[in-house]
């Protein structure tokens, strides 16, 4: 298993529907900034949002199992081989990632909780 690099790309706010929906004074993220680095293995990443994770993980996964030696989905998705680009579930205020493979090795570093 190897470790995946997981990088902020982007905070966004989607303006029409936070005016619509949006609690007073909502704006992007305030737990992730834009070229923030994160590195998953085994467990999400000290630092990164719980609902990331769950949006984020399977890809992860993926690309730490291997699926980064070929391109997601049948080439018709992203360009470059090991990389997925994916976002977390919020609506109003989706941050955007880039998941890449790297060679490193993950190691458990930690207990895992029984």
């Amino acid at each position: 298993m190897k470790k995946v690099k997981i990088t902020v790309l982007k905070t966004t706010l989607d303006q029409e529907l936070a005016r619509e929906y949006g609690a007073e004074g909502l704006g992007p993220c305030p737990m992730l900034r834009e070229g923030q680095v994160f590195y998953a293995d085994y467990a999400k990443p000290e630092g990164l949002c719980d609902e990331a994770w769950k949006a984020v993980y399977q890809y992860a996964f993926a690309l730490a199992h291997g699926a980064g030696e070929g391109l997601f989905y049948y080439g018709d998705w992203i360009r470059r081989p090991g990389v997925a680009i994916c976002s977390c579930n919020d609506g109003l205020r989706p941050v955007i990632f880039k998941l890449e493979a790297t060679g490193e090795e993950a190691v458990i570093d930690y207990t895992p909780v029984r």
